[in-house]
Order: structure tokens, then C-alpha cells, then sequence
């Protein structure tokens, strides 16, 4: 500490001699015409010296961050970064002059310098800039992690002093991209990757639209919110969980083809794959159900991976997956069956409760009323690990959402008795897809009953009265809106920061967000 202290001192104190020469360190403004590698990857040689010498008339501008400089006496070569890359600068103090040239003396790596002059190839190779002029934008106070590289006799990489402490690099994302190459490439790659999920989408005719952050009734998901409050109105209001249910208000008014990038808050634990704070899209179509939503679901996937990979195989943390189409699709009993030989269709749930036990399987016990609870906690605890590469797993219990339609073999007085049947579990139209063992998503063929609609939410605050933590509120207004008229549809919720954390080879979620939710230090 007491040398970062002296560092910030001498810089400081640099700061001070620089406005003593008349200079001031933190200008307005500053007229850039390249970028770094429109310089590198325009630059040709010259023909002969004639054409050398004509070259430098033309003058380019460019501003970025020291990131080495290297001070010969009367010359000094440097490398600055900007946001395509890095350049060589060679400075004479005959090209700029005496008191330019005492600045650049007084200049550290981090500080922010524009130049101007004309492109070269120095003695070793290297395109550089010969500068004419140069001005300081920025002095910086605060040092930078100096990252060293040197490439070994085998040609290996070591790094040396690399900005590594994970935790100091979420709280200093600044630091962190400008040091760390590969953050940077990883966020250029998500912005990559979202710009392709909305060109798959609007391909198919799909409309952007903004729904609110905070509602009065949060609902979407069986999730925790975060509650606020709202002074001039006084009431409670939420963060929401899910966009689910105003995206279906607006198909119930007449806009068939609705999508949504959003960010959801859920009350819940972080760890490698959860952050409270988290980014979905969300889309809905009328007039298709499940099978539609499972085929742009592929599409919107592998499409994404061959925008920034060029193929449709990537290695995450050294297992091979293909994202190519079309994917394993699985029915949820099915793959319970197979992974534990287990008919949970033709089992009572107190022999799928005991089976379990005997298993050491991981039960909650509040799920016990409901036969379709536990068979979703058993698939959840024995199959999920086995899902690496792309797989469909469909027609959940009805328990698991009050919002998705029975499957269509159901006739309506199965339905209705459900309830009173407690070995009987009815199954619904909805799936999640899997990649390397995670949920990424959530789709449905959307109920459009009203009338079984409100029955399930009741069912649902029931359930929750009962001790359920995570359950669906009721919504009234949107029932409401369902007696309106929604066509049949279909939807899905498809995790960006997974899918981003697949395609980027990201260990922890909080590596693919830019700013993650932080502990206060104390």
C-alpha cells in the first residue's frame, strides 16, 4: 500500500509541473481521424524514397493509453491502445519541441495522449506512427497493473503481474479491460451474440417492445422478488421476474409476434450460474405451440454460435459440444427412466419419496403433497448432470407452472378432477432446453383458458399459504385480459448470460457481466 501511495504521489506531483508549463491535463476535446488497426491494416510500403517522402504529408490523428513507453534520450517510442487495438508511436523532441517534449517526460502508462503524424515501418518491422505533434488528454493518478509477456525458447507465453485477483476484477471492471485482452473480446463477443438473437427473431417478423421493471403484481416465474416502495402512491411495488405476462397482454392486443431483452431480479442465492441481476430475452408467437418455439430455439442458438465462432462446435472447459441442429428431444419421465430405471408413470409418489431416500436423492420435503413436485426434484437430482450436449426436456407437471397448457390428450374432465386425485399427474406442454448440464431456458404452449387459468393461480396462492416459498401470485388483471381473447400461442425465456457464458468458454456467470453485484467491502 505504501508504495501505490508513493506512485500516486510522484503522479500527483507530475500533474503539477504539468500545469506549471502552461498545459492543461484534462482537455475537452480532441479531433481523432484512424483507429489503431485502420493505420496496421491499411499501411503499405513505399515504392522508393520519392514516395516515402510524399507519404508524409498525409497525416493521421490518433488518441489512446499508454501501455508501454521506452525513453531514448531525444527519441521515445511508446505504445498506446485505443479500442481497436495498439500502435507504436517514435517521438523526437525536434518534431514537437522543448516543452511537448518535457510532457512526455512527466507522462506514465495509463496516462491519454492524441498524436498526429504519418505512418511508417520502423528498422524492426513494426508500422508506427513518427509523430509531428502530440497532447496530453488525461493525466492518470491512479497506476495501472503493468501485465508483462515473454515468450519462452518453446515459444510458450508467461505472463508476468497479470491483473488476476477475480474479485478485485469484477469490482474494477475499468482496470480490467484495460489490461485483460481477453475480457474485453468476451463482451465484444456478447454484444455479438444478442445482435444476433434479435436478427434470427425479426427474420421471423418479430416486433421489440419495453414492458415495465417495476409492477405492482410480479408474476412470469415462481421466483422471490425484491420489494420496494413507492412513496406518492404508497404501495409495495416489485422488481420483476419475468416480462411473461405483459409480452402475452400485448398478443392478447393484436401484436402477434412480440420480443423482449430484458433484465429480471429474483431474491435468490448467487453462485457460479445465478446472479440476481440477470438478462433474458423473451419472445412469444401467435397461432404455434411448443414444437415451433423448440425449432427457433435451435435456430436462435446455433446461429448465435456461428456469428462469433464460424462453427457450430465449441469447447467448453474441455468438453467438446455441437449446437448443431436438430437437438435430442426427450419427454421428462423418459429421461428419469433412463437414468434410473424408474417408471415414474406407473409408480405411487410414496415409492418415488422412498426411492429417493434409500438413493440419498435430495428431497424438499414441502414438495411432498404433490406427486408432480417430486417427480420434477427427481429429474432435477439425476438427470440434469447427464444433459452436455443439446437436448429438449419436455411435457413438465402441471405443478411447475400455472401458465403452460395441458397436453392436448387430456380431455377437459381429466382436468378438472385433477385435484382430487393425488396419484393422478397431468403433464403440460413445456420444455427446457439444456447445454452442459444448465437450464437455459423455459417455454410453453401458453395457456389461453381463462377459466383453468384462474384455477391455477388460486391453486398456486393455496400452495403458498401452504408453506411453498416460491409460488405464483394471483393476477387478476392479467386473467382479465385472457378472457379478452389470447390465440393460441407460444412462448419462451432464454438466458443470455448462459448462453454468453457457453459461447465465451466463461467460468462464472459474473465474468460475462459487466458490472456484477458485489458484496459492500467493509
Amino acid at each position: 500500500m505504501n508504495e501505490q501511495n508513493e506512485l500516486i504521489k510522484r503522479r500527483l506531483e507530475e500533474l503539477d509541473e504539468i500545469k506549471k508549463l502552461g498545459v492543461n491535463p484534462y482537455p475537452h476535446r480532441y479531433d481523432v481521424t484512424h483507429k489503431s488497426a485502420d493505420i496496421i491494416g491499411s499501411y503499405t510500403d513505399p515504392a522508393d524514397e520519392a514516395e516515402a517522402e510524399i507519404r508524409k504529408q498525409f497525416i493521421v490523428s490518433v488518441a489512446g493509453r499508454i501501455s508501454a513507453i521506452r525513453r531514448m534520450g531525444k527519441a521515445t517510442f511508446c505504445h498506446i491502445k485505443d479500442d481497436t487495438g495498439r500502435i507504436q508511436l517514435y517521438i523526437k523532441r525536434d518534431d514537437v519541441g522543448e516543452i511537448s517534449y518535457k510532457i512526455l517526460k512527466l507522462l506514465d502508462i495509463g496516462d491519454i495522449i492524441g498524436v498526429k503524424g504519418y505512418p511508417f515501418r520502423t528498422r524492426t518491422g513494426e508500422i508506427s506512427v513518427h509523430c509531428n505533434s502530440f497532447e496530453l488528454l488525461t493525466k492518470s493518478i491512479q497506476p495501472l497493473p503493468v501485465v508483462k509477456e515473454e515468450i519462452t525458447e518453446t515459444g510458450e507465453k508467461i505472463v508476468h503481474d497479470a491483473f488476476a485477483d477475480v474479485e478485485l476484477r469484477y469490482r474494477q471492471r475499468y482496470i480490467d479491460l484495460i489490461v485483460n485482452e481477453n475480457v474485453r473480446e468476451t463482451f465484444i463477443n456478447r454484444s455479438k451474440i444478442i445482435k444476433s438473437i434479435k436478427n434470427t427473431l425479426e427474420k421471423y417478423d418479430f416486433f421489440e417492445v419495453e414492458t415495465p421493471t417495476l409492477q405492482s403484481v410480479y408474476g412470469g416465474a415462481n421466483a422471490r422478488p425484491f420489494v420496494t416502495h413507492h412513496n406518492a402512491l404508497d404501495i409495495p411495488l416489485y422488481l420483476r421476474i419475468s416480462n411473461e405476462l405483459f409480452l402475452k397482454r400485448l398478443v392478447v392486443g393484436g401484436f402477434n409476434r412480440v420480443y423482449e431483452f430484458v433484465k429480471d431480479f429474483r431474491n435468490e442465492g448467487i453462485d457460479r450460474t445465478h446472479n440476481p441481476e440477470f438478462t433474458q430475452v423473451e419472445w412469444y408467437q401467435a397461432y404455434g405451440d411448443y414444437t415451433d418455439s423448440m425449432n427457433l430455439v435451435e435456430e436462435v442458438v446455433e446461429t448465435a454460435c456461428l456469428a462469433i465462432h464460424g462453427t457450430t462446435k465449441i469447447n467448453y472447459q474441455g468438453t467438446e459440444i455441437d449446437l448443431k441442429r436438430p437437438w435430442k428431444r426427450i419427454r421428462m419421465v423418459d429421461a428419469i427412466k433412463e437414468k434410473t430405471g424408474l417408471d415414474v408413470l406407473n409408480t405411487t409418489k410414496d415409492n418415488i419419496i422412498l426411492y429417493m431416500k434409500q438413493n440419498n436423492i435430495e428431497f424438499d420435503t414441502k414438495l411432498a403433497h404433490s406427486k408432480g413436485l417430486v417427480i420434477a426434484s427427481l429429474f432435477e437430482e439425476t438427470c440434469e448432470e447427464d444433459l452436455i450436449q443439446p437436448a429438449f426436456v419436455f411435457d413438465h407437471p402441471i405443478e411447475t407452472t400455472p401458465l403452460c397448457k395441458p397436453l392436448r390428450e387430456y380431455s377437459s374432465e381429466q382436468i378438472e378432477n385433477m385435484k382430487n386425485d393425488t396419484e393422478q399427474v397431468i403433464y403440460v406442454e413445456r420444455f427446457e432446453p439444456y447445454i452442459n448440464k444448465w437450464e437455459l431456458g423455459n417455454s410453453y404452449t401458453e395457456l389461453n383458458d381463462p377459466i383453468l387459468q384462474r384455477r391455477l393461480f388460486e391453486q398456486q396462492e393455496e400452495r403458498g399459504r401452504g408453506g411453498e416459498e416460491e409460488t405464483h401470485p394471483f393476477d387478476d388483471d392479467f386473467v382479465r385480459a385472457i378472457e379478452v381473447g389470447m390465440p393460441p400461442t407460444t412462448g419462451v425465456g432464454l438466458g443470455v448470460d448462459r448462453l454468453v457464458m457457453l459461447l465465451t468458454n466463461s467460468v462464472n456467470i459474473r465474468d460475462v457481466l459487466l458490472f456484477p453485484l458485489m458484496k459492500p467491502l467493509t
